[in-house]
């Protein structure tokens, strides 16, 4: 097992699985500039890392997830172009997570709030702790979810988001679930145990496989049906020519596990 870890952000390799964890809990793991760059370099760090084959991002403490970003920021007596390049960050991680080749789970330990549910969305797969509460509750404090909000319109349906952030409430996990906020919602003392399982069961597939279907997964869903057909069409015949799809399939008739060679 290799590891880092320091003040704003912890990260952790172990049996294929990348945990990278938010580490402010007293500031209800907000996110700052610092916080930021640490999570950028950490999502690169993991696809870049062939021993990694799945991402776990999580949050210190009980109660929060993420509350989104550190409120102190907004008010700063800074030059308006710095405070416009300070959310570079924001945007490298919502690009950097669809290109990660890999798969990743957010396990929401807590409430899952403003870019907190951006954080959230931009993984694969999210697991809710009972009692988290989600939403965008930005316009409260005379501010919009502004940096958040294409990747919520592409999770749930329109007039959902648009209840969500007019309005400034917050739901309940269970209610996220039906939004599709979340895949699942899961008691508290079930909640480790689950979020392993899962994270298992995705670092246990062909790390070659799982890098074309999650590329493709994000390259097809803004093209026209004609140019994803013809894609997705290319992609099949790229997998047809890997060594894994030989295995998984004689693995399958041979009622055994795989062995994935990776390429």
């Amino acid at each position: 097992m290799a590891g880092t870890g320091d003040k704003e952000l912890l990260y952790e390799v172990a049996d294929g699985v990348a945990t990278v964890t938010l580490n402010r809990p007293e500031q209800r793991n907000a996110l700052n500039g610092e916080l930021l760059s640490q999570l950028v370099d950490a999502i690169k760090a993991a696809r870049e890392d062939d021993a990694v084959r799945a991402v776990v991002l999580t949050g210190a403490g009980e109660k929060v997830f993420c509350a989104g970003a550190d409120l102190g920021g907004f008010a700063a007596d800074v030059p308006l172009v710095d405070k416009h390049f300070a959310s570079d960050l924001f945007l490298e991680f919502f690009r950097v997570m669809p290109r990660l080749g890999k798969p990743s789970l957010c396990a929401a330990n807590g409430h899952v709030l403003a870019g907190g549910m951006g954080l959230a969305l931009s993984c694969d797969l999210v697991i809710a702790r009972e009692g988290a509460r989600f939403g965008t509750p930005e316009i409260n404090v005379g501010a919009f979810p502004y940096m958040i909000m294409s990747i919520i319109y592409r999770n749930v349906p329109r007039k959902k988001v648009n209840e969500m952030m007019l309005l400034g409430e917050q739901i309940p996990a269970e209610q996220a679930v039906e939004y599709g906020l979340a895949n699942k919602v899961v008691p508290a003392a079930e909640f480790g145990s689950a979020v392993d399982e899962w994270a298992t069961k995705l670092a246990s597939k062909s790390p070659v496989l799982m890098r074309l279907g999650h590329d493709a997964m994000y390259c097809q869903q803004d093209m026209a049906m004609d140019d994803a057909l013809e894609y997705l069409r290319s992609q099949l015949s790229l997998t047809f020519s890997t060594e894994d799809i030989q295995e998984g399939v004689k693995a399958f008739f041979e009622k055994r596990e795989p062995n994935w060679k990776g390429r």
